[in-house]
C-alpha cells in the first residue's frame, strides 16, 4: 500500500543514528532504481501512521522530492511493533547507545520495568541497566551529535561519557567542537586527555583549534629517528671528552682546596679503573681507525 509522506509520523527517528555515508548510498540506489523494499508502518489513526522501519528510504523519497512511500503495515499493539521492528532488524548491530534510546522509550513511554524489557530481550537486569545510565549520564547535546552522525558512538560512550561524569558542561563544549570533524575514537580520545590534563591555554586550543593539538601529539609520540653505530659512536667520544676535562677541573680545584687523606685512596682507585678501561678503548681505536687517513 502508498501511503503519502506527509501521513506518517517520524517519532522513532531519533532512536537511530545517521550515518551520511549509508544515506548517500540510499538516495543513489532510490534515485537509480527507485524504492526496491517496502518500508514498515503502525496506521495510528485515519490518515497517518507511524514509521517503524525505513527512516532511511523516506528520507531519500523526500530529498527526491517524491510525494508516497509503498509501505507494508503491521496490526499490531504500538509497543508490541517496536520491539518486534527491533528484533528483527538484520542490518548493522545497534550500539549500546541506540540500545539504550530504545530502551528509554520503552520504560518511559509504555511503562515498561527494567525486568519486563529484559526479559523481552533476553538479557539481564543489570545490562538494561547500563544503558539506561548510559543515555541519562551523557548530555543530549553530545547524544544528538551522535545521532546526526557528526560523532561516532563509540568515541562518546569511551571518551566524553567519563568527563560528562565529571563536568557535563565539558564535555557539550568540547563535544560541540569535534563534532562533524570526522575524528577518530582515537583521535577523540587524546584530545579528551589532553583537555583532561591540559592548562587552560591547551583547551583553549582545543576548542580553536584541535588539529594542531593532534598533530603535536603524534609528533611527541613518534619514535626518535634511528642512530646508526657509527653515530653513537662519536657522541660517546665527544662525551668522554667533555667528562674528561670536567674531571681534570675538579682535580685541580680539589688539590687546591686540599683533599682529605681517605678521599685520596677511593679517587685514586677509581682513576686507576678508568685509566684501564680507556687504554683497552684506545688500544683497540688504533688498531681499528689507525690506517684509515684523513677519512
Amino acid at each position: 500500500m502508498d501511503w503519502e509522506l506527509h501521513q506518517l509520523e517520524l517519532r522513532y527517528a531519533a532512536l537511530r543514528r545517521t550515518s551520511p555515508r549509508r544515506e548517500r548510498a540510499v538516495l543513489a540506489s532510490v534515485a537509480e532504481v527507485g524504492q526496491q523494499l517496502p518500508v514498515v508502518v503502525l496506521p495510528v489513526a485515519e490518515g497517518r501512521a507511524v514509521l517503524l522501519d525505513g527512516y532511511k528510504r523516506v528520507r531519500a523519497l523526500a530529498r527526491l522530492g517524491r510525494d508516497t512511500v509503498r509501505a507494508t503495515e503491521w496490526a499490531l499493539p504500538e509497543v508490541e511493533a517496536l520491539l518486534l521492528e527491533r528484533l528483527m532488524r538484520n542490518g548493522e548491530a545497534d550500539s549500546p547507545l541506540e540500545q539504550g534510546w530504545l530502551l528509554r522509550e520503552l520504560c518511559e513511554r509504555f511503562g515498561l520495568s527494567a525486568a519486563e524489557v529484559a526479559k523481552r530481550f533476553d538479557k539481564s537486569e543489570s545490562w538494561v541497566s547500563r544503558r539506561l545510565g548510559l543515555v541519562r549520564q551523557l548530555p543530549e547535546s553530545v547524544q544528538e551529535q551522535v545521532r546526526q552522525g557528526r560523532l561516532a558512538a563509540h568515541a562518546a560512550m569511551r571518551h566524553l561519557l567519563p568527563l560528562a561524569r565529571a563536568n557535563d558542561g565539558e564535555a557539550e563544549r568540547l563535544a560541540a567542537v569535534l563534532g562533524g570533524r570526522g575524528l577518530s575514537t582515537r583521535d577523540v580520545g587524546a584530545l579528551c586527555a589532553a583537555w583532561r590534563a591540559g592548562s587552560a591555554a591547551t583547551r583553549a586550543l582545543i576548542l580553536e583549534r584541535p588539529e594542531v593539538v593532534l598533530r603535536a601529539g603524534a609528533e611527541a609520540a613518534r619514535p626518535p629517528p634511528a642512530v646508526s653505530p657509527a653515530e653513537r659512536l662519536l657522541r660517546d667520544f665527544a662525551a668522554l671528552g667533555a667528562i674528561a676535562r670536567r674531571a681534570a677541573r675538579a682535580v685541580r680545584e680539589g688539590e687546591k682546596a686540599g683533599w682529605a687523606q681517605a678521599l685520596h685512596a677511593q679517587l685514586g682507585q677509581a682513576a686507576r679503573g678508568a685509566e684501564s678501561e680507556l687504554a683497552s678503548l684506545f688500544t683497540l681505536c688504533r688498531k681499528e681507525f689507525g690506517h684509515a687517513g684523513h677519512e
